[in-house]
């Protein structure tokens, strides 16, 4: 069953696929949400909307979503295992391929104890619901569009035709289990497929030796995670708290250097590490479109959504293609 997807068309044509992120506010603005719209059209092919990013509570992905499309963007709406059981998440489901949404990304989400970090409450003592995992999401996804039946068993009369994403943390521990985590969302019936943010190259093409030898990248569609790194704190924080992410010591002394060579100009080393660390997002581009098997990037620039046009364009991925919507 073909979803409709724009993203599957590209991916499919054998385009080099673009997605990159919106984050939905804390309230219920949606003019922010469209801002960030008109911003990133053109830029991407497909644009995730993150559900209650770092357990933040955020306007829902779903609606979010909807109003991206106003703006003709195409939104890949985000459903985590941690804030619903499986009945909720089918009724979601359903409702956002109602409302014309053709991708899902299924994810666990954050624990809830990362919404409290710096300024920021949060909602630590939440309870997680985690009724189904990331995986066997997926597999509930793929019941509902090809088989028509819900994971209780009842059949549905009309399927939602969604492209079924997941995700994948290369470089997580244990790093040789990794492939094989990968293999069992393949197995689920996961098309596309984001990673983790990656910086460690070398490392990430490793694992992609192991995941072609498995065949996996031909069985899905292998979207390299790409986070735009604006300042050596940024860095330093990913590496030491962000679960699956390695940062290389040959790019923190780049940042590191970049801070250093404004001397005590505090805007000029602002301005300095955001330009390094734009070349390192554009170097990190080019290195994943060079790794066999890796058919896209996610680029992810963390409330710093203006960024990517600018890294899109100096990638050199730039215009995106529009390949023709199918009769």
């Amino acid at each position: 069953m073909k979803s409709g997807s724009n993203l599957e068309r590209v991916l499919a044509a054998g385009h080099f696929a673009v997605t990159a992120e919106i984050g939905p506010p804390m309230d219920c603005n949606g003019d922010v949400v469209l801002e960030k719209a008109r911003l990133l059209r053109g830029y991407a092919d497909a644009f995730n909307i993150t559900d209650c990013q770092t357990a933040v509570v955020r306007m829902s992905s779903i609606a979010s979503a909807v109003l991206v499309m106003r703006e003709g963007l195409e939104p890949i709406a985000q459903m985590t295992c941690r804030d619903r059981n499986r009945i909720a998440m089918q009724a979601d489901i359903l409702g956002a391929a109602a409302l014309g949404v053709r991708n899902c990304l299924c994810i666990a989400g954050d624990h809830q104890s990362f919404g409290a970090a710096g300024r920021l409450k949060g909602h630590p003592g939440a309870k997680n619901v985690y009724d189904v995992d990331s995986i066997q999401l997926v597999a509930i996804l793929k019941g509902l569009r090809d088989e028509g039946r819900q994971q209780g068993g009842d059949e549905i009369e009309q399927r939602p035709p969604l492209w079924i994403g997941a995700v994948w943390t290369p470089m997580g521990d244990p790093i040789d289990f990794r492939p094989w985590r990968l293999a069992k969302k393949v197995a689920a019936g996961a098309d596309f497929i984001q990673t983790q943010g990656i910086y460690d190259m070398e490392l990430f093409r490793q694992q992609m030796k192991q995941v072609q030898d498995m065949g996996l990248h031909e069985k899905t569609a292998i979207l390299a995670g790409i986070i735009v790194p604006r300042n050596l704190g940024m860095l330093r924080y990913m590496d030491a708290a962000v679960a699956g992410v390695s940062v290389p010591q040959e790019l923190m002394a780049r940042m590191s250097a970049a801070r250093k060579s404004a001397g005590d100009d505090k805007a000029q080393a602002r301005r300095n590490q955001e330009e390094e660390g734009t070349k390192i997002a554009v170097e990190l581009i080019e290195q994943a479109r060079e790794t066999e098997g890796v058919r896209g990037v996610h680029v992810q620039a963390i409330e710093w959504e203006r960024k990517v046009p600018e890294i899109v364009e100096r990638a050199g991925l730039l215009p995106r293609p529009t390949p023709p919507a199918e009769a």
